[in-house]
């Protein structure tokens, strides 16, 4: 099972690379990883285990973050007490995306920046992410809202973007005006 220590921090230069793209049929060693990664994002979603493994609550991860430099993230989205949509997305790209900008008023978080950030991330309302499955069959998924901004988070981790470097240092707050916070 992983650990929050199995977590690259956000001061590894690893996070800063851009992942390269998978080849099918997917390695045992990539299938286990992703079974690994949807088992501690379900975990840490469930307050008892979180607790009992001391694992920090985490909606997506990317492979990056945990020093595997490939294309490939998992999101588990709780839409309904003990109830999860689990997502796996290999070689994702976001092929449409509405005009509309949000933002997450209590600030994004991520499980490689142990601090509390001060500022808000543009994010789209809404996309479509072209990727593929375990399978290597291609998908289309539409987000919208926070799991629009979660696809947004780990897709900007394969290209070794952190959402602290969205946040403008000189102001943190710019064109909140502009868009709606959820």
């Amino acid at each position: 099972m992983l650990k929050t220590k199995d977590i690259l921090d956000e001061k590894d230069k690893r996070l800063r690379l851009i992942s390269k793209e998978v080849e099918f049929p997917l390695t045992k060693k990539d299938k286990d990883l992703i079974n690994k990664m949807l088992e501690y994002l379900q975990n840490s979603q469930i307050e008892e285990l979180a607790e009992k493994y001391n694992l920090r609550p985490g909606m997506g991860m990317s492979a990056i973050q945990l020093g595997v430099n490939k294309r490939y993230f998992v999101v588990v989205n709780e839409y309904d007490e003990g109830k999860f949509e689990k997502y796996i997305l290999i070689n994702p790209k976001i092929i449409s995306n509405s005009l509309e900008q949000i933002y997450v008023e209590a600030g994004e978080g991520c499980l490689s920046v142990n601090r509390e950030v001060e500022g808000i991330v543009p994010r789209y309302a809404r996309v479509t992410v072209e990727a593929y499955d375990m399978d290597g069959r291609k998908i289309n998924v539409r987000a919208r809202e926070e799991l629009a901004i979660c696809f947004q988070h780990e897709i900007d981790h394969l290209n070794g973007i952190l959402f602290t470097d969205k946040i403008d240092k000189k102001n943190p707050y710019k064109g909140k005006d502009q868009m709606r916070a959820i």
